[in-house]
């Protein structure tokens, strides 16, 4: 696992590793914004925060969606209506004109921090 050189003033700490959740998503409230993390220790990069809003659903569940492998891409499908978002980029797999933002995160020890502004 790599760790990442942090600039303090750039980056939020979100939470701590522990209350994460291995191969699954948790939600964070950052701001007013919702994010999505997804803590998948067997892969590189281990983190990735995605938005927890899902615009087709029109609610704040991609959090709670399933990861998958699909054509070598790592997704999460929403829960509700199983639209297939890429978690590197936050493209939609069936709509096209679809995407989540993705923000930059990263583990420092104990701690997951996060940017928002890009």
């Amino acid at each position: 696992m790599s760790e990442v050189a942090i600039t303090r003033t750039e980056w939020l700490q979100v939470c701590k590793r522990s209350d994460l959740v291995a191969e699954s998503g948790v939600c964070a409230l950052v701001g007013d914004h919702q994010i999505a993390l997804f803590f998948l220790p067997e892969q590189e990069p281990q983190l990735y925060a995605i938005d927890n809003w899902d615009p087709v659903a029109k609610a704040g569940v991609i959090g709670r969606g399933i990861v998958a492998e699909i054509d070598d891409v790592l997704t999460v499908a929403s829960p509700l209506y199983k639209q297939h978002y890429r978690l590197t980029d936050g493209q939609c797999l069936e709509e096209e004109d679809i995407q989540l933002a993705v923000y930059p995160v990263a583990f420092e020890g104990d701690e997951v921090l996060i940017k928002l502004d890009q």
